[in-house]
Protein backbone atom coordinates (compact mmCIF):
# COMPACT_ATOMS: atom_id res chain seq x y z
CA UNK A 1 0.00 0.00 0.00
CA UNK A 2 2.91 2.14 -0.46
CA UNK A 3 2.53 5.26 -1.81
CA UNK A 4 -1.98 4.51 -2.36
CA UNK A 5 -4.09 7.20 -2.13
CA UNK A 6 -5.97 5.08 0.95
CA UNK A 7 -8.79 6.19 3.60
CA UNK A 8 -5.27 5.26 6.35
CA UNK A 9 -2.77 7.90 4.53
CA UNK A 10 -5.58 10.38 4.34
CA UNK A 11 -6.44 9.93 8.04
CA UNK A 12 -2.90 10.70 8.64
CA UNK A 13 -2.75 13.57 6.49
CA UNK A 14 -5.63 15.60 8.16
CA UNK A 15 -3.76 14.59 11.93
CA UNK A 16 -0.60 16.19 10.92
CA UNK A 17 -2.66 19.20 9.10
CA UNK A 18 -4.37 19.80 12.43
CA UNK A 19 -1.36 19.26 14.51
CA UNK A 20 0.35 21.74 12.57
CA UNK A 21 -2.55 24.54 12.58
CA UNK A 22 -2.87 24.41 16.47
CA UNK A 23 1.54 24.92 16.13
CA UNK A 24 0.88 27.56 14.10
CA UNK A 25 -1.82 29.41 15.38
CA UNK A 26 -2.73 28.56 19.01
CA UNK A 27 -1.80 30.38 22.09
CA UNK A 28 0.04 29.08 25.02
CA UNK A 29 -3.51 29.40 26.94
CA UNK A 30 -5.91 27.73 24.66
CA UNK A 31 -3.04 24.78 23.50
CA UNK A 32 -5.02 21.98 25.50
CA UNK A 33 -8.87 22.89 23.92
CA UNK A 34 -7.47 23.18 20.87
CA UNK A 35 -6.04 19.42 20.26
CA UNK A 36 -8.81 17.98 22.42
CA UNK A 37 -11.15 19.13 19.72
CA UNK A 38 -9.57 17.22 17.51
CA UNK A 39 -10.61 14.41 17.05
CA UNK A 40 -14.16 16.34 16.92
CA UNK A 41 -13.42 17.79 13.74
CA UNK A 42 -11.92 15.01 12.00
CA UNK A 43 -14.79 12.86 12.46
CA UNK A 44 -18.45 14.50 13.03
CA UNK A 45 -20.97 12.58 15.11
CA UNK A 46 -21.08 9.34 12.72
CA UNK A 47 -18.45 6.49 12.14
CA UNK A 48 -17.24 5.78 8.65
CA UNK A 49 -14.81 2.99 8.93
CA UNK A 50 -15.54 1.22 12.49
CA UNK A 51 -17.90 -0.25 14.34
CA UNK A 52 -18.52 3.10 16.48
CA UNK A 53 -17.43 6.75 16.69
CA UNK A 54 -16.10 6.30 20.27
CA UNK A 55 -13.41 3.83 18.51
CA UNK A 56 -12.76 6.04 16.01
CA UNK A 57 -12.38 9.01 18.19
CA UNK A 58 -10.15 6.96 20.41
CA UNK A 59 -7.54 5.97 18.09
CA UNK A 60 -7.55 9.76 16.36
CA UNK A 61 -6.39 10.77 20.13
CA UNK A 62 -3.50 8.27 19.94
CA UNK A 63 -2.66 9.54 16.67
CA UNK A 64 -2.52 13.17 17.93
CA UNK A 65 -0.04 12.08 20.79
CA UNK A 66 2.25 10.67 18.28
CA UNK A 67 1.89 13.01 16.40
CA UNK A 68 3.38 15.41 18.98
CA UNK A 69 6.12 13.25 19.72
CA UNK A 70 4.74 11.58 22.88
CA UNK A 71 3.85 8.10 23.58
CA UNK A 72 0.00 5.74 23.97
CA UNK A 73 -1.46 6.15 26.67
CA UNK A 74 -1.57 2.65 28.77
CA UNK A 75 -4.22 1.00 28.62
CA UNK A 76 -4.76 0.00 32.40
CA UNK A 77 -5.03 4.02 33.95
CA UNK A 78 -6.54 7.31 33.11
CA UNK A 79 -3.96 9.60 31.36
CA UNK A 80 -5.20 13.20 30.34
CA UNK A 81 -5.13 13.11 26.24
CA UNK A 82 -2.37 16.16 26.72
CA UNK A 83 -0.35 14.51 29.60
CA UNK A 84 2.86 15.45 28.91
CA UNK A 85 2.36 18.25 26.18
CA UNK A 86 4.59 21.12 28.49
CA UNK A 87 7.23 18.75 27.55
CA UNK A 88 7.14 18.16 24.13
CA UNK A 89 6.24 22.26 23.50
CA UNK A 90 9.79 23.06 23.13
CA UNK A 91 11.92 22.80 19.89
CA UNK A 92 14.91 20.25 21.80
CA UNK A 93 12.14 17.79 22.27
CA UNK A 94 13.71 14.38 20.61
CA UNK A 95 11.51 11.37 20.23
CA UNK A 96 11.03 8.99 22.90
CA UNK A 97 12.09 5.13 21.66
CA UNK A 98 10.04 2.98 21.14
CA UNK A 99 9.71 5.17 17.64
CA UNK A 100 7.33 2.77 16.35
CA UNK A 101 4.35 1.87 18.12
CA UNK A 102 0.75 -0.10 17.40
CA UNK A 103 -2.32 1.89 18.66
CA UNK A 104 -4.18 -1.53 20.02
CA UNK A 105 -7.61 0.56 19.73
CA UNK A 106 -7.17 0.32 15.85
CA UNK A 107 -5.54 -3.72 15.91
CA UNK A 108 -7.55 -5.72 14.42
CA UNK A 109 -5.91 -8.86 15.86
CA UNK A 110 -5.09 -10.50 12.18
CA UNK A 111 -4.35 -14.17 12.31
CA UNK A 112 -0.60 -15.06 11.68
CA UNK A 113 0.92 -18.03 9.88
CA UNK A 114 -2.34 -19.93 8.96
CA UNK A 115 -3.48 -22.12 6.08
CA UNK A 116 -7.31 -21.98 5.32
CA UNK A 117 -9.45 -23.33 2.27
CA UNK A 118 -11.34 -20.92 1.07
CA UNK A 119 -14.71 -21.19 -1.07
CA UNK A 120 -12.73 -22.06 -4.19
CA UNK A 121 -12.38 -25.21 -3.70
CA UNK A 122 -14.17 -27.42 -6.30
CA UNK A 123 -13.82 -30.54 -4.23
CA UNK A 124 -11.83 -32.12 -6.83
CA UNK A 125 -11.28 -36.27 -6.85
CA UNK A 126 -7.54 -36.13 -6.47
CA UNK A 127 -7.47 -33.75 -3.89
CA UNK A 128 -3.77 -33.16 -4.04
CA UNK A 129 -3.82 -31.00 -0.83
CA UNK A 130 -4.14 -34.06 1.48
CA UNK A 131 -2.15 -36.56 -0.49
CA UNK A 132 0.86 -34.22 0.20
CA UNK A 133 -0.03 -33.20 3.85
CA UNK A 134 2.81 -34.66 5.87
CA UNK A 135 0.89 -34.85 8.78
CA UNK A 136 -2.79 -36.09 7.65
CA UNK A 137 -4.67 -32.73 8.90
CA UNK A 138 -6.48 -32.83 5.65
CA UNK A 139 -10.23 -34.04 5.52
CA UNK A 140 -12.83 -34.22 3.10
CA UNK A 141 -16.00 -33.26 4.26
CA UNK A 142 -18.77 -32.79 2.24
CA UNK A 143 -16.57 -32.98 -0.66
CA UNK A 144 -14.78 -29.77 0.13
CA UNK A 145 -11.00 -30.01 1.77
CA UNK A 146 -10.84 -29.01 5.37
CA UNK A 147 -7.79 -28.37 7.28
CA UNK A 148 -7.44 -29.55 11.24
CA UNK A 149 -5.33 -26.86 12.22
CA UNK A 150 -4.00 -28.82 15.33
CA UNK A 151 -2.26 -31.20 13.44
CA UNK A 152 -1.28 -28.49 10.81
CA UNK A 153 2.50 -27.49 10.62
CA UNK A 154 2.28 -24.78 8.54
CA UNK A 155 4.57 -26.12 5.48
CA UNK A 156 2.33 -24.87 2.93
CA UNK A 157 2.46 -27.84 0.78
CA UNK A 158 -1.05 -27.67 0.10
CA UNK A 159 -1.15 -24.32 -0.92
CA UNK A 160 1.43 -25.18 -3.28
CA UNK A 161 -0.39 -28.11 -5.08
CA UNK A 162 -3.76 -26.95 -5.37
CA UNK A 163 -4.83 -26.73 -9.04
CA UNK A 164 -7.28 -24.12 -8.22
CA UNK A 165 -5.43 -21.96 -5.96
CA UNK A 166 -8.22 -22.71 -2.72
CA UNK A 167 -5.84 -22.74 -0.31
CA UNK A 168 -4.78 -19.58 1.62
CA UNK A 169 -2.00 -18.05 3.95
CA UNK A 170 -3.48 -15.39 6.74
CA UNK A 171 -0.37 -13.74 7.89
CA UNK A 172 0.06 -10.25 9.41
CA UNK A 173 0.24 -7.69 6.69
CA UNK A 174 2.80 -6.10 9.14
CA UNK A 175 4.57 -9.27 10.53
CA UNK A 176 5.01 -10.17 6.81
CA UNK A 177 6.72 -6.77 6.05
CA UNK A 178 8.64 -6.61 8.72
CA UNK A 179 12.16 -8.26 7.61
CA UNK A 180 13.74 -8.73 11.37
CA UNK A 181 10.82 -10.45 12.99
CA UNK A 182 10.00 -8.19 15.31
CA UNK A 183 5.77 -8.26 15.31
CA UNK A 184 4.70 -10.34 17.95
CA UNK A 185 1.31 -11.38 19.26
CA UNK A 186 0.16 -9.64 22.86
CA UNK A 187 -2.26 -11.48 25.26
CA UNK A 188 -5.09 -10.56 23.13
CA UNK A 189 -4.03 -11.68 19.56
CA UNK A 190 -3.04 -8.20 18.74
CA UNK A 191 0.44 -7.13 17.33
CA UNK A 192 3.03 -5.31 19.38
CA UNK A 193 6.82 -4.32 18.29
CA UNK A 194 9.47 -6.22 20.04
CA UNK A 195 11.37 -2.39 20.18
CA UNK A 196 14.69 -5.10 20.82
CA UNK A 197 14.66 -6.21 17.37
CA UNK A 198 12.90 -3.10 15.39
CA UNK A 199 14.94 -1.24 13.45
CA UNK A 200 12.47 1.20 12.55
CA UNK A 201 12.28 1.30 8.74
CA UNK A 202 8.39 1.98 8.94
CA UNK A 203 7.78 -1.08 6.62
CA UNK A 204 4.64 -2.40 9.15
CA UNK A 205 3.66 0.65 9.20
CA UNK A 206 2.73 1.29 5.45
CA UNK A 207 1.28 -2.48 5.33
CA UNK A 208 -1.11 -2.50 8.08
CA UNK A 209 -4.15 -2.02 6.16
CA UNK A 210 -6.24 -0.81 9.92
CA UNK A 211 -3.58 1.87 10.30
CA UNK A 212 -2.73 0.43 13.75
CA UNK A 213 0.76 1.36 13.55
CA UNK A 214 2.72 4.85 13.71
CA UNK A 215 5.85 6.55 14.40
CA UNK A 216 6.50 9.36 16.47
CA UNK A 217 6.44 12.98 14.69
CA UNK A 218 8.66 16.13 15.50
CA UNK A 219 5.93 18.41 13.34
CA UNK A 220 4.54 19.92 16.13
CA UNK A 221 8.14 20.67 17.59
CA UNK A 222 9.30 22.63 14.29
CA UNK A 223 5.90 24.47 13.79
CA UNK A 224 6.29 26.13 16.27
CA UNK A 225 10.16 27.11 16.11
CA UNK A 226 8.54 28.34 12.74
CA UNK A 227 6.23 30.49 14.27
CA UNK A 228 8.28 31.84 16.65
CA UNK A 229 10.85 32.64 13.54
CA UNK A 230 13.70 31.00 14.83
CA UNK A 231 16.43 30.83 12.33
CA UNK A 232 15.75 27.45 10.34
CA UNK A 233 17.30 25.64 7.04
CA UNK A 234 15.75 22.98 5.19
CA UNK A 235 17.96 19.88 4.45
CA UNK A 236 16.04 18.57 1.57
CA UNK A 237 16.54 14.51 0.37
CA UNK A 238 17.01 14.13 -3.32
CA UNK A 239 13.77 11.48 -3.05
CA UNK A 240 11.74 14.93 -2.71
CA UNK A 241 11.11 14.73 -6.90
CA UNK A 242 7.38 14.03 -8.14
CA UNK A 243 6.47 13.42 -3.81
CA UNK A 244 4.71 16.59 -3.87
CA UNK A 245 3.57 16.90 -7.56
CA UNK A 246 4.59 15.54 -11.07
CA UNK A 247 4.85 19.04 -11.59
CA UNK A 248 6.67 20.14 -8.53
CA UNK A 249 9.90 21.42 -10.39
CA UNK A 250 12.77 22.07 -7.65
CA UNK A 251 12.26 25.20 -8.07
CA UNK A 252 8.82 25.40 -7.34
CA UNK A 253 9.83 22.83 -4.28
CA UNK A 254 12.21 25.28 -2.70
CA UNK A 255 9.83 28.76 -3.18
CA UNK A 256 7.26 26.67 -0.93
CA UNK A 257 9.40 26.04 1.56
CA UNK A 258 10.84 29.59 1.84
CA UNK A 259 7.48 30.23 1.80
CA UNK A 260 6.54 27.73 4.67
CA UNK A 261 9.59 29.43 6.76
CA UNK A 262 12.05 28.49 6.36
CA UNK A 263 15.58 30.48 6.11
CA UNK A 264 17.34 28.51 3.10
CA UNK A 265 17.28 25.03 1.40
CA UNK A 266 20.02 22.70 0.89
CA UNK A 267 19.94 19.58 -1.03
CA UNK A 268 21.34 16.54 0.96
CA UNK A 269 22.60 15.11 -1.97
CA UNK A 270 25.42 17.69 -1.55
CA UNK A 271 26.07 15.04 2.38
CA UNK A 272 25.65 11.84 -0.50
CA UNK A 273 28.37 13.66 -2.55
CA UNK A 274 30.94 13.78 0.17
CA UNK A 275 30.20 10.39 0.71
CA UNK A 276 30.19 8.63 -2.32
CA UNK A 277 34.32 10.38 -2.84
CA UNK A 278 34.62 9.35 0.96
CA UNK A 279 33.67 5.72 0.99
CA UNK A 280 35.19 5.18 -2.23
CA UNK A 281 38.59 6.25 -0.86
CA UNK A 282 37.93 3.74 2.02
CA UNK A 283 37.16 1.04 -0.32
CA UNK A 284 40.66 1.55 -2.25
CA UNK A 285 42.85 2.11 0.91
CA UNK A 286 40.99 -0.50 3.38
CA UNK A 287 39.17 -3.39 1.01
CA UNK A 288 41.70 -3.39 -2.15
CA UNK A 289 45.06 -3.59 0.40
CA UNK A 290 43.19 -6.54 2.31
CA UNK A 291 42.55 -4.33 5.08
CA UNK A 292 39.38 -4.85 5.66
CA UNK A 293 37.49 -8.03 4.36
CA UNK A 294 34.82 -6.08 2.59
CA UNK A 295 32.74 -2.73 2.96
CA UNK A 296 28.92 -1.69 4.47
CA UNK A 297 27.52 1.65 3.52
CA UNK A 298 26.57 3.47 6.43
CA UNK A 299 23.71 5.90 4.84
CA UNK A 300 20.82 3.81 5.62
CA UNK A 301 20.50 3.81 9.50
CA UNK A 302 18.22 0.33 9.55
CA UNK A 303 20.85 -1.29 7.35
CA UNK A 304 23.50 -0.17 9.65
CA UNK A 305 21.99 -0.74 12.70
CA UNK A 306 21.44 -4.34 11.27
CA UNK A 307 24.65 -4.99 10.46
CA UNK A 308 25.84 -3.65 14.20
CA UNK A 309 23.40 -5.78 16.19
CA UNK A 310 23.08 -8.83 14.89
CA UNK A 311 26.74 -9.31 12.99
CA UNK A 312 29.23 -7.10 15.94
CA UNK A 313 31.95 -9.17 14.33
CA UNK A 314 31.20 -7.07 11.08
CA UNK A 315 31.27 -3.70 12.86
CA UNK A 316 34.83 -2.26 11.52
CA UNK A 317 33.47 -3.24 8.10
CA UNK A 318 30.40 -1.01 8.36
CA UNK A 319 32.01 2.80 7.10
CA UNK A 320 33.14 5.22 9.33
CA UNK A 321 31.87 8.20 7.10
CA UNK A 322 28.98 10.22 8.02
CA UNK A 323 26.00 10.08 6.64
CA UNK A 324 24.76 12.15 3.71
CA UNK A 325 21.95 14.00 6.23
CA UNK A 326 24.97 14.79 9.20
CA UNK A 327 27.45 15.41 6.55
CA UNK A 328 25.38 18.37 4.63
CA UNK A 329 24.02 19.52 8.59
CA UNK A 330 27.72 19.71 9.14
CA UNK A 331 28.61 21.70 6.35
CA UNK A 332 25.63 23.79 6.87
CA UNK A 333 26.72 24.41 10.50
CA UNK A 334 30.25 24.89 9.65
CA UNK A 335 29.27 28.14 7.90
CA UNK A 336 26.48 29.14 10.14
CA UNK A 337 26.44 27.56 13.58
CA UNK A 338 23.56 29.79 15.57
CA UNK A 339 21.37 28.12 12.45
CA UNK A 340 18.98 24.99 13.73
CA UNK A 341 18.90 22.01 10.48
CA UNK A 342 15.83 19.84 9.57
CA UNK A 343 15.92 17.18 7.94
CA UNK A 344 13.21 16.66 5.25
CA UNK A 345 13.16 13.19 3.62
CA UNK A 346 11.28 9.79 3.14
CA UNK A 347 12.96 7.88 5.97
CA UNK A 348 11.64 6.99 9.30
CA UNK A 349 14.84 5.82 10.78
CA UNK A 350 16.50 8.86 10.28
CA UNK A 351 14.54 10.55 13.50
CA UNK A 352 16.35 7.83 15.50
CA UNK A 353 19.62 8.23 13.86
CA UNK A 354 18.99 12.02 14.66
CA UNK A 355 18.77 11.09 18.11
CA UNK A 356 22.37 10.11 18.43
CA UNK A 357 24.70 11.95 20.57
CA UNK A 358 26.93 12.95 17.70
CA UNK A 359 24.61 14.33 15.88
CA UNK A 360 21.85 15.80 17.72
CA UNK A 361 23.92 18.85 17.37
CA UNK A 362 23.76 18.98 13.95
CA UNK A 363 20.35 17.72 12.68
CA UNK A 364 17.68 19.71 15.15
CA UNK A 365 14.28 18.08 13.55
CA UNK A 366 13.66 15.28 11.32
CA UNK A 367 10.24 15.47 9.43
CA UNK A 368 9.19 13.07 6.14
CA UNK A 369 7.60 13.96 3.26
CA UNK A 370 4.19 13.11 4.60
CA UNK A 371 4.28 15.26 7.36
CA UNK A 372 5.27 18.27 5.15
CA UNK A 373 2.78 17.88 3.14
CA UNK A 374 0.34 18.30 5.95
CA UNK A 375 2.40 21.27 7.03
CA UNK A 376 1.90 23.00 3.90
CA UNK A 377 -1.77 22.13 3.80
CA UNK A 378 -1.47 24.00 7.35
CA UNK A 379 -0.84 27.22 5.63
CA UNK A 380 -2.44 26.72 2.45
CA UNK A 381 0.76 26.06 0.51
CA UNK A 382 0.54 24.50 -3.06
CA UNK A 383 4.03 23.72 -4.62
CA UNK A 384 2.68 23.34 -8.18
CA UNK A 385 1.44 26.55 -7.77
CA UNK A 386 4.73 28.27 -6.33
CA UNK A 387 7.27 30.32 -8.68
CA UNK A 388 10.71 31.08 -8.03
CA UNK A 389 13.65 32.56 -8.53
CA UNK A 390 16.34 29.86 -7.64
CA UNK A 391 16.69 26.15 -7.98
CA UNK A 392 19.45 23.99 -6.50
CA UNK A 393 22.62 23.42 -7.43
CA UNK A 394 24.54 22.05 -4.59
CA UNK A 395 24.92 18.27 -5.64
CA UNK A 396 25.88 15.97 -8.74
CA UNK A 397 23.80 13.40 -10.55
CA UNK A 398 25.67 10.63 -8.38
CA UNK A 399 24.72 12.25 -5.32
CA UNK A 400 21.01 12.89 -5.90
CA UNK A 401 21.03 8.54 -7.44
CA UNK A 402 21.35 7.63 -3.53
CA UNK A 403 17.87 8.26 -3.30
CA UNK A 404 16.76 4.63 -5.11
CA UNK A 405 18.38 1.07 -4.28
CA UNK A 406 21.28 0.63 -6.12
CA UNK A 407 22.44 4.29 -6.71
CA UNK A 408 24.79 4.57 -3.44
CA UNK A 409 26.97 1.93 -4.69
CA UNK A 410 26.47 3.27 -8.25
CA UNK A 411 27.71 6.11 -7.40
CA UNK A 412 30.96 4.72 -5.87
CA UNK A 413 31.05 2.75 -8.41
CA UNK A 414 31.33 5.86 -10.77
CA UNK A 415 33.70 7.68 -8.56
CA UNK A 416 36.36 5.06 -8.46
CA UNK A 417 36.38 4.08 -11.96
CA UNK A 418 37.25 8.01 -12.37
CA UNK A 419 39.67 8.63 -9.25
CA UNK A 420 40.92 5.11 -9.19
CA UNK A 421 41.68 3.72 -12.60
CA UNK A 422 42.32 0.22 -13.58
CA UNK A 423 41.01 -0.87 -9.91
CA UNK A 424 39.63 -4.29 -9.92
CA UNK A 425 35.65 -3.34 -8.06
CA UNK A 426 32.91 -5.61 -6.62
CA UNK A 427 29.81 -4.50 -5.84
CA UNK A 428 26.85 -6.17 -4.51
CA UNK A 429 23.75 -4.28 -3.04
CA UNK A 430 20.77 -5.03 -1.38
CA UNK A 431 16.89 -3.97 -0.49
CA UNK A 432 14.74 -4.87 2.33
CA UNK A 433 15.43 -5.56 5.95
CA UNK A 434 15.38 -9.65 5.20
CA UNK A 435 17.33 -9.49 1.91
CA UNK A 436 19.87 -7.34 3.90
CA UNK A 437 19.88 -9.75 6.29
CA UNK A 438 20.66 -12.27 3.88
CA UNK A 439 23.32 -10.54 2.21
CA UNK A 440 25.39 -10.25 5.70
CA UNK A 441 24.90 -13.62 6.33
CA UNK A 442 26.82 -14.28 3.03
CA UNK A 443 29.52 -12.04 4.16
CA UNK A 444 30.17 -13.26 7.45
CA UNK A 445 30.61 -16.55 5.45
CA UNK A 446 33.28 -15.57 3.48
CA UNK A 447 31.43 -15.26 0.16
CA UNK A 448 31.33 -11.34 -0.12
CA UNK A 449 35.03 -10.30 0.41
CA UNK A 450 36.26 -7.39 -1.53
CA UNK A 451 33.05 -6.37 -1.81
CA UNK A 452 31.51 -2.97 -1.47
CA UNK A 453 28.31 -3.56 -0.50
CA UNK A 454 25.13 -1.63 -0.43
CA UNK A 455 22.17 -2.12 1.97
CA UNK A 456 19.34 -0.46 2.22
CA UNK A 457 16.22 -1.13 4.32
CA UNK A 458 13.27 -0.40 2.70
CA UNK A 459 12.22 -2.12 -0.39
CA UNK A 460 13.41 0.05 -3.64
CA UNK A 461 15.70 2.25 -1.51
CA UNK A 462 15.14 5.73 0.50
CA UNK A 463 12.10 6.46 -2.52
CA UNK A 464 10.56 3.11 -1.08
CA UNK A 465 10.83 4.72 2.44
CA UNK A 466 7.82 4.71 4.89
CA UNK A 467 7.55 8.58 4.65
CA UNK A 468 6.67 9.08 1.19
CA UNK A 469 4.18 10.13 -0.68
CA UNK A 470 3.88 8.29 -3.75
CA UNK A 471 4.09 5.09 -5.17
CA UNK A 472 7.52 3.60 -5.79
CA UNK A 473 7.56 3.18 -9.86
CA UNK A 474 6.60 6.69 -10.43
CA UNK A 475 9.47 7.63 -7.58
CA UNK A 476 11.99 6.11 -9.50
CA UNK A 477 10.68 7.92 -12.95
CA UNK A 478 10.73 11.12 -11.64
CA UNK A 479 14.18 10.71 -9.88
CA UNK A 480 15.65 9.51 -13.36
CA UNK A 481 14.67 12.63 -14.70
CA UNK A 482 16.43 14.53 -12.43
CA UNK A 483 19.55 13.14 -12.53
CA UNK A 484 19.74 13.21 -15.89
CA UNK A 485 18.82 17.16 -15.88
CA UNK A 486 21.88 17.41 -13.25
CA UNK A 487 24.50 20.05 -14.99
CA UNK A 488 27.69 17.58 -13.19
CA UNK A 489 27.67 14.08 -13.08
CA UNK A 490 29.94 13.34 -10.80
CA UNK A 491 31.93 14.90 -7.72
CA UNK A 492 35.39 15.77 -7.30
CA UNK A 493 38.10 16.07 -4.95
CA UNK A 494 37.31 19.47 -4.33
CA UNK A 495 33.95 18.04 -1.84
CA UNK A 496 36.22 16.09 0.41
CA UNK A 497 37.65 19.52 1.30
CA UNK A 498 34.64 20.34 3.28
CA UNK A 499 35.58 20.22 7.32
CA UNK A 500 33.28 17.77 8.76
CA UNK A 501 35.17 17.16 12.25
Amino acid sequence: MLGEDTPVREIRRKIFTQISKVAFESTHDNFNDEIEAIPYELLGEKAQYRESIYRERAIVRERVRLAMGLSLRPENRAVHLTHGMENSNIDEKYYEPPLMQVIPAACNACESNKYIVSNLCKGCVAHPCRQVCPRGAIDVVDGKSVIDQEKCIKCGRCKEVCPYDAIGKLERPCERACGVKAIKDDDQGRAYIDSEKCLSCGMCMVSCPFGAISDKSQVFQLCRAIREKKRIVAALAPAFVGQFGQNVTPRKMKQALLKLGFENVYEVALGADIGAMAEARQYAEKVITGQLPFLLTSCCPSWAMLAKTQFPDMIDSVSNELTPMVATARSIKKNDPDVKVVFIGPCAAKKLEAMRTQVRSDVDFVITFEELWGMFDAKGIVPAEMEGDTSFHDATAAGRGYAVAGGVAQAIEECLKEYYTEMPIKIEHAEGLAECKKVLMLAKAGKMNGCLIEGMGCPGGCMGGAGTNIQLNKAKTALKKYKDASTTKLPSYDVLEIELD
